[in-house]
């Protein structure tokens, strides 16, 4: 009877590189991108292996499951190296680990704590979490048995945000090696054989050349951008440039910088779990500083304004986890340089503008000179450090105090200061 051929080693022959990809951060849409990127590169190189160092604290939901899908459909070998020493691959970064054909991690790393969080902060209707945890807990479990892993634990490490650090995690069968560098990891690869669809793989990296993929430089501001602090600092720098561009219309720049700025902010701010009341708040507390600047209110207004800022900061961005909201770092200063803006700054500038001209044809109005002679009914007069010939209204003599009362040409009319003693 015929006997069944055994799988082929498809990747012997494959004559590329290592292609190196690393994630540092919170896994965002950009890092998404980027792996995406690197996978293409490896392809277009022909690369023997991708290399993907990890150290997260999570991320996106639908950006971890763009980021699994290009691991599990790349046509090439992928292994995931938690590194270095100190790294976490924890929440999102646990299913881009459990994706992987080789899952790696080096000494002094933890893996897990991937329960899903609600984007909303909230408890929220318990059927849904429910369903989300029970979704989030098979797919972990499938990618781990996916690759011959421990099933139980992925599911588990969604359930109840179980971690492992690497001599557990190994111990558990979480992940099939512990390497402390990439060299480490390259030399533990060498002639390893993984199953993938095509059949069996056997790894050949050493000795190969390693081609590290850097972020591009759009990519890196994206990824930037989707910093909740990031993403507040600019939505307050658009906001107070499109205030000062309408208190004073025609100076441009604060309403160019404001508006690029306020773009921005939209942005980075879809990409993250914002609060409707935080937003409003924000938005009340720069109505209630410009009515402050326009009515007496002996500054209820402007205290209720710093209220609401303070406020609409703090509950911008809700989520449980620290690195998703906005930090006190950044609001306390934040707060306090909008506040000094509106009630102190713009109150001048403000007053500036509603300030007689002083120089030019408008200038001239109203302002105080001497007669050099009897106005009868014209004669010199020594007004702002020149001598002007004026017509005079009303008896002035030679020495009295006149005020300009209009400019016609390149001559004033004037009359005797009333306010003169």
């Amino acid at each position: 009877a015929p006997t069944a051929a055994p799988p082929v080693a498809v990747a012997a022959a494959r004559e590329g590189g290592i292609v190196v990809a690393s994630i540092r951060g919170p896994i965002s849409p950009s890092v998404a991108e980027y792996v995406e990127r690197a996978v293409e590169t490896g392809r277009e190189r022909g690369a023997a292996l991708l290399v993907i160092e990890l150290d997260t604290p999570g991320g996106l939901d639908a950006s971890m499951r763009t980021i699994t899908q290009a691991i599990l459909n790349a046509p090439l070998p992928v292994a995931v190296h938690v590194a270095p020493s100190g790294a976490r691959a924890a929440s999102a970064g646990t299913f881009i680990t459990l994706a992987a054909d080789v899952a790696a991690m080096a000494p002094g790393t933890t893996i897990g704590a991937a329960h899903p969080v609600g984007l909303g902060g909230g408890v929220g209707d318990a059927t849904v979490a429910g369903k989300l945890v029970n979704d989030a807990a098979a797919y972990a479990r499938s990618l781990a048995e996916r690759h011959g892993r421990n099933g139980d634990w992925a599911e588990k490490a969604v359930r109840d945000s179980a971690s492992l650090t690497e001599t557990q995690a190994l111990k558990e069968k979480v992940i099939d090696l512990i390497a402390p560098d990439l060299d480490g990891l390259l030399g533990a690869l060498e002639g390893r054989e993984i199953k993938r669809t095509e059949g069996l793989v056997v790894l050949r990296t050493a000795g190969r050349p390693v081609e590290r993929l850097p972020m591009d430089w759009r990519r890196r501001v994206l990824d930037w951008l989707s910093d909740p602090n990031v993403a507040y600092l600019l939505l307050m720098l658009g906001v107070i440039g499109i205030f000062f561009e309408l208190a004073h219309p025609g100076v441009i720049f604060p309403g160019v910088v404001g508006g690029i700025a306020l773009i921005l902010a939209f942005y980075a701010l879809q990409q993250l779990p914002v609060s409707g009341a935080g937003l409003l708040l924000i938005l009340l507390s720069l109505i209630l500083f410009f009515a402050e600047i326009k009515v007496v209110s002996h500054g209820i207004l402007g205290v209720g304004g710093v209220i609401a800022l303070t406020l609409g900061s703090m509950m911008l961005v809700r989520s449980p986890v620290s690195w998703l909201r906005v930090s006190l770092a950044a609001i306390v200063p934040m707060v306090a340089v909008t506040s000094l803006f509106f009630l102190v700054v713009l109150r001048l500038a403000l007053k500036a503008r509603r300030r007689p001209p002083a120089s030019g044809r408008e200038g001239m109005v109203g302002a105080v000179g001497e007669a050099l002679q009897d106005l009868a009914p014209t004669g010199n007069v020594f007004v702002h450090g020149e001598i002007w010939s004026a017509r005079g209204a009303g008896d002035v003599r030679k020495g009295d105090r006149v005020r300009v009362v209009a400019v016609n040409g390149l001559s004033l009319e004037v009359r005797k200061d009333q306010e003169e003693k």
